[in-house]
């Protein structure tokens, strides 16, 4: 099974390197920032932001937003975030939609913030009826034998039942602590 999985994740890598590619400069920049030299990450990201990089505009959204290496400004926040939320960033919709909701850098607007709050929850919707999906769906059944499904099936149902268990457990309920102990409430182990 975990070859089949491997096979999976190598068909799915070109896809996703063709869509999270970062523009040059970037990881640099990135470096940068984590080294503490905030400035020279933001004099790199911010060229790419003005031209409509969603990474490089949600990271100095972030940035502003919480104060990291500069005066917090939460107008200079949302404009960013709202930059990369144009261009289908998630986080930056989710983040933009709280700032709109709050009023925070801008006044407050509950039905900008929803829209942008039902535009980040669009795109972490499963997407079935998208062609792609689909079809590393049915490549995924095709992988997976019947046998390999009922195994992580079953392990799923077994991991469950233990965690469910432990959080008795802690509740201190007594069909929690026979469980825990290895054998179900029916006493069938």
């Amino acid at each position: 099974m975990k070859h089949h999985l491997l096979l999976l994740a190598a068909l799915a890598l070109p896809t996703l390197a063709a869509a999270t590619d970062p523009a040059p400069g970037f990881r640099d920049a990135a470096k940068l920032h984590r080294a503490g030299n905030t400035a020279a990450a933001i004099a790199i990201w911010q060229p790419l932001a003005s031209k409509g990089d969603a990474n490089a505009a949600f990271n100095l959204g972030t940035i502003h937003q919480h104060g990291d290496g500069v005066a917090k400004d939460p107008a200079q926040a949302l404009k960013w975030y709202r930059i990369a939320a144009e261009r289908g960033d998630r986080e930056s919709q989710s983040r933009l939609g709280a700032m709109y909701l709050n009023g925070e850098g801008t006044a407050k607007d509950e039905k900008e913030g929803w829209r942008w709050i039902n535009e980040h929850r669009v795109a972490h919707l499963h997407h079935d009826h998208h062609p792609q999906m689909q079809a590393w769906r049915q490549q995924a059944a095709k992988l997976i034998d019947e046998r390999d499904r009922r195994e992580a099936f079953a392990a799923s149902r077994r991991d469950s039942a233990r965690m469910m268990a432990e959080l008795k457990r802690r509740a201190g309920t007594p069909e929690a602590v026979q469980l825990a102990a290895g054998s179900d409430v029916a006493g069938n182990n």
